[in-house]
């Protein structure tokens, strides 16, 4: 920069460069950079023409003296102001991790003494691995919404040109937003993935303190929104794909940037977006915060890393808000519904992508590829739509979130999570429900008598409202111990579990019988234990009543149906037949007829089966299976043989018992009991009898032992079993059909036994 003095008295109409070309003042082709390490003057005619040349700042140009052709990106990657870090950034603990350093600085113990003492910890180094290994497991599975934000905002969590220098192979960033500015909150640039080139627009927080002043932390001012605008309409015109990632904790709200129009700009930003032609990906890689993140975020689908969060309003600021303190930060947290999981059952997220333990810091390449892979599939399914039909996706996708139809049937699974109705509980006084209880005992006793009926409406009735008078009782006894806010929370902590489809937690599952324990431990002391136990020995009562008589029911059914088959004048036909010929053939038992009748016997007996079975499916009861009494006994369980084996087990069981008697120790026990005994006389005093007891005692206890061995207790159970089959068979000659039928909540078992029909015709 020049500047030059000059008297005008002479040199009136001459300008300055003309005096500086002018071959006659003496300084004809000397370059002014030359002239400006020094003051020169010329002299003309009383003329004095004076020159200096301020030196500016030198601009910090990115390129490289010997520039790498082979380089990732090409060439023109060393145009990027975005080079590595020179230092390694340091790590940071979260609050919540802390657990996670104690055991790793145990580790680096072990390993350092190891080191200096030379032995083997190799089996501790291990041990502690591993541990520290579940230790991050069951902390990164368990997440809180606040300690996703905090993982959201950790200084080493990889940014948005770390992302776009792992997945492209080339890239060029673009700058401008052709109005003055270029802001570095907003970085722009044409890459290329899989040879697909894409116009990358995102938000750019700095990796040190340097780069986060430079950054403006991540917040973009109205230009970096008009630079996003100005590419977004480059991608269009020449048919890239726009793929936005979002990390910013919201617009720069200072004064300037609201003087310059920063929410006309977010608005412009927005409406364009809805027209754009081409598709559009939005990546949630950090924080998305407000209408900062909403103006690269209107998008055909919005993508969401897995510990990254999308909000209206930081959790710190809502608390302020609502409840006049940001120390409530994590309750707003989980009010607000901002983690990824939440924001995909709520159809605002389109997809997770997942990081790996530890945050997106812990191995940001592996990171990078799975937002790779996730651009490459989502991208495959919208570049396959035409421009109508990806309008109508992106417009779709925004018009429906927050819609609601009024009086529509609810899904079940949402009506899971929805804050049930309050109903008011009108609760019976006591005297009153005696009264009622007892007119209904009366009608039970009195539908006893076989010309009444059971009062079954009324029974139901009854046992509805105490259910109801119950619950409410348990509700008044919870809040009297004191226990209601933990329940609460327990219930909520249960509800999440429940709507995320997990298993429960081993430490919920504990909390729940902790709990329960010490509501049963408090429960005597509440006001209304009395009542509450009167309540609940009514509901069983009356349970067990209705219980008893709809089995009572259901068996008068089962029979009136068993009746109606056995009365057809087939069925009958067939029986008689059947009969007749097993009389005939002479034969005293089922094993002794032969093949052909064996055969004729059990079609016969299957088709009565099947049409008891059709019967009972008629009346609502469903047969899960049919099974006999009868059973065939064999020559080896015949009378004789059994006897001859119970016969044997007594014998051994003596003999057992004869060796322990003759043992040294038994012997002694009895001398000692007979001589307690004689000691005590017929009058024995307390201190004698709780002697003679304990002795006895001990006897017993030798001989059961003795008694009680694998092989003794094996033949027995063997022995115990034939004699139920023999009862069983000897009891089904004696019975009829119907008593043999068998009801049992919720399924039912016929047993068609020996004392059937067929049984008969034996």
């Amino acid at each position: 920069m020049a500047s030059i003095a000059y008297s005008s008295a002479a040199f009136t109409g001459t300008s300055a460069s003309d005096l500086l070309r002018s071959s006659s003042n003496g300084v004809s082709g000397i370059p002014l950079k030359t002239l400006g390490k020094a003051p020169f003057s010329v002299k003309k005619r009383d003329a004095t023409v004076v020159a200096k040349l301020k030196k500016g700042k030198k601009h910090d140009y990115p390129w490289p003296a010997d520039p790498d052709p082979n380089v990732k990106g090409g060439v023109l990657t060393h145009l990027s102001h975005f080079k590595p870090l020179k230092e390694k950034q340091k790590p940071v603990t979260l609050d919540f991790e802390k657990p996670l350093v104690e055991i790793e600085k145990k580790m680096i113990d072990v390993r350092r003494m190891a080191n200096e003492t030379g032995l083997d910890f190799s089996d501790q180094i291990i041990l502690l691995e591993n541990k520290y290994q579940q230790a991050l497991k069951d902390l990164y599975r368990h997440l809180t919404p606040i300690q996703r934000v905090h993982i959201a905002r950790h200084p080493n969590r990889p940014t948005f040109l770390d992302h776009i220098f792992s997945i492209t192979d080339k890239f060029v960033e673009l700058h401008g937003d052709r109005s003055g500015y270029d802001d570095p909150a907003i970085v722009t640039g044409i890459g290329t993935i899989d040879d697909r080139r894409y116009m990358f627009i995102g938000q750019q927080k700095g990796r040190n303190t340097k780069e986060n002043i430079h950054r403006n932390f991540g917040m973009p001012t109205p230009h970096g929104y008009r630079k996003a605008l100005r590419m977004m309409y480059y991608a269009d015109h020449h048919g890239f794909p726009i793929v936005t990632f979002i990390d910013t904790p919201g617009a720069y709200a200072d004064l300037k940037s609201e003087e310059l129009g920063q929410g006309e700009a977010i608005a412009h930003n927005l409406r364009t977006m809805f027209g754009l032609k081409v598709p559009i990906v939005s990546i949630v890689i950090g924080e998305g915060g407000s209408g900062g993140a909403l103006a690269i975020g209107c998008a055909n689908k919005l993508l969401m890393l897995e510990n990254a969060v999308f909000y209206v309003a930081s959790p710190e600021a809502c608390a302020a808000i609502l409840w006049k303190t940001a120390k409530a930060s994590p309750k707003a947290a989980e009010k607000l519904r901002i983690t990824a999981p939440e924001l995909c059952r709520l159809q605002i997220c389109d997809g997770i992508i997942p990081e790996p333990l530890g945050g997106a810091h812990a191995d940001p390449a592996w990171t990078s590829q799975q937002i790779k892979a996730a651009i490459n599939e989502t991208m495959d399914e919208l570049t396959a739509m035409d421009t109508e039909k990806l309008l109508k996706h992106r417009t779709h996708k925004f018009r429906k979130l927050g819609g609601f139809e009024e009086n529509a049937q609810v899904d079940p699974k949402k009506k899971v999570n929805m804050k049930k109705e309050d109903q008011i509980v009108r609760t019976t006084p006591n005297e009153e429900l005696e009264g009622e209880v007892e007119k209904l005992k009366q009608q039970i006793l009195k539908a006893k008598e076989p010309s009444s009926k059971p009062p079954e409406m009324a029974l139901k009735d009854m046992i509805e409202k105490l259910k109801k008078e119950v619950d409410h009782e348990y509700s008044e006894a919870i809040k009297a111990t004191g226990l209601k806010d933990r329940l609460d929370m327990l219930r909520e902590e249960v509800s999440k579990v429940n709507s995320r489809d997990q298993l429960m937690n081993p430490v919920i599952r504990d909390k729940i019988e902790k709990l329960k324990d010490e509501f049963n431990q408090k429960l005597s002391a509440a006001p209304n234990h009395p009542t509450l136990q009167y309540k609940l020995d009514m509901l069983k009562e009356f349970s067990k009543a209705k219980s008893l008589s709809d089995a009572a029911t259901l068996k008068q059914e089962v029979n009136k149906k068993f009746n109606e088959i056995m009365s057809r004048p087939e069925i009958n036909e067939k029986l008689e037949a059947l009969k007749a010929e097993v009389q005939n053939s002479g034969s005293s038992s089922f094993a002794d007829l032969d093949q052909g009748l064996k055969d004729k016997v059990l079609n016969t007996r299957k088709e009565v089966e099947l049409e008891m079975i059709s019967a009972l499916k008629s009346i609502g009861l469903v047969v899960e299976g049919v099974k006999s009494n009868a059973k065939v006994l064999s020559e080896k369980d015949s009378p004789s043989v059994f006897k001859n084996k119970v016969d044997h087990l007594n014998e051994e069981i003596n003999k057992k018992i004869e060796n322990v008697v003759s043992s040294s120790e038994l012997k002694n026990m009895i001398e000692l009991l007979k001589l307690e005994t004689a000691r005590a006389g017929n009058k024995p005093d307390t201190e004698s009898k709780s002697k003679i007891e304990a002795i006895q005692k001990q006897i017993k206890q030798r001989l059961s032992e003795a008694i009680i061995s694998s092989e003794l207790i094996e033949k027995y159970e063997d022995l115990k079993e034939k004699n139920s089959e023999v009862e069983q068979s000897s009891a089904g000659a004696d019975e009829s059909l119907q008593k043999e039928t068998k009801y049992e909540e919720p399924r039912l078992e016929i047993n068609l036994g020996a004392n059937s029909s067929f049984a008969q015709c034996m």
